[in-house]
């Protein structure tokens, strides 16, 4: 590939992803699986219902016996086996979630009873649903509950807990290492002095890492002197599966990252993309590690993470990343001048409209506080007209 030569979006997407070989698995409690890929299919030890239980508060009773007064022969409290069997003219009352005695088929509801005398009751009600939750109606022993490759969250959590999965194997999540590059940078609790500019992006990427699941690692800023650079950049390689380095991947004067990548082995599958923001994004491979070089202008650096690097990271823990993709009606009109690269335009959706975020460039990361999603714009169109179906993104 020629050193300017730019790549369509797709064709670098299936480059990353294609890439990817999952990490290894380990088992971890089931308190710190919360976000982590489940590597095996999860299946039901148990019946769920493992009984036939009382979907409300009531009397267990035959439906032969409705219209008759009904003895109360037994109390079962939830988690109690009852003792007795319901026949002719019995019932027992029972809460919600208490066992269903044998020989009961129907439980009425308590706001539809009357008690004429004591441990007696009658049914009043004009008619009543059967009020039993059926055992093994949910979940039968052996049946899959989870598949391989699912995120856990707090309901798979749930479901695990209730199969009495707590020791679920997992992938391992990447660590990613994050690098920021230039002698115009400095971390966010100091002054900037002329010249010079808060460092954004690291603390950015931190989060978007944290927020995948995986781990992230800072690394700090490489000033512009190759020898610094390549230490750190080697140190990053060695401690990380994936390097993210923003800035220092145009060519500049000072821009001499792709040499140092090049020395130290990393294998380039492509160093242009036709896409706006996010044109010099580089990545490469040596071995098992990943590197991107993301632009140092932090709107571009956060697109490109959200296309680029968060499909990658899934796919090392053995997850196809699928986000939140549906098509709605512009809420206004939209227009570009250049139309040679696709783009990505920050929009936040109100009343099942999409509206684009007044927006002035890939350095104005305050325009993504009112975004809640990117629209994609093809290469070649110029304008997106109010009621034209876009497809969108939700960030």
């Amino acid at each position: 590939m020629k050193q300017y030569e730019m790549i369509a979006f797709e064709e670098a997407y299936k480059k990353v992803v294609g890439s990817a070989v999952v990490l290894a698995t380990g088992k971890v409690k089931l308190e710190a699986s919360l976000g982590r890929i489940l590597t095996t299919d999860i299946t039901s030890d148990m019946d769920m219902p493992p009984f036939d239980k009382s979907a409300v508060d009531g009397f267990a009773c035959r439906k032969a016996d409705l219209n008759d007064e009904l003895e109360v022969i037994e109390i079962i409290p939830a988690g109690k086996v009852p003792e007795k069997t319901i026949s002719k003219g019995k019932c027992a009352k029972l809460m919600t979630g208490g066992m269903v005695p044998e020989g009961a088929d129907i439980v009425i509801m308590v706001e539809d009873i009357v008690e004429p005398t004591e441990n007696h009751i009658r049914f009043v009600g004009e008619k009543t649903a059967v009020n039993i939750c059926k055992m093994g109606e949910d979940i039968r022993k052996g049946d899959l509950v989870l598949k391989k490759g699912t995120m856990i969250r707090p309901q798979e959590i749930a479901v695990l807990a209730s199969v009495g999965c707590v020791n679920p194997e997992v992938y391992r999540q990447p660590i990613v290492g994050i690098i920021s590059t230039g002698d115009e940078l400095v971390e966010p609790e100091q002054k900037p002095a002329k010249s010079q500019i808060r460092n954004s992006n690291a603390a950015q990427l931190i989060a978007q890492v944290q927020k995948t699941g995986a781990i992230p690692q800072y690394f700090g800023i490489a000033p512009d002197n190759e020898t610094a650079t390549r230490q750190i950049i080697t140190k990053a390689l060695e401690n990380s599966n994936i390097v993210l380095l923003t800035g220092g991947v145009s060519m500049g004067d000072f821009d001499f990252v792709p040499k140092i990548l090049k020395e130290t082995g990393i294998s380039m599958l492509f160093k242009r993309m036709a896409v706006q923001p996010g044109r010099p994004t580089v990545f490469g491979i040596m071995a098992d590690k990943y590197l991107f070089g993301l632009p140092g202008n932090p709107v571009s650096s956060f697109v490109q993470f959200e296309l680029l690097v968060k499909p990658l990271i899934f796919a090392l823990m053995g997850c196809a990343f699928k986000p939140l993709e549906i098509k709605l009606p512009m809420g206004a009109e939209y227009t570009r001048r250049q139309t040679k690269r696709k783009s990505f335009l920050p929009a936040f959706i109100r009343s099942g409209k999409v509206y684009p975020v007044e927006y002035h460039g890939s350095a104005h990361i305050h325009s993504y506080i009112f975004a809640d999603s990117i629209v994609a714009i093809e290469i070649g169109e110029t304008k997106l007209s109010e009621g034209t179906l876009v497809d969108v993104r939700q960030i």
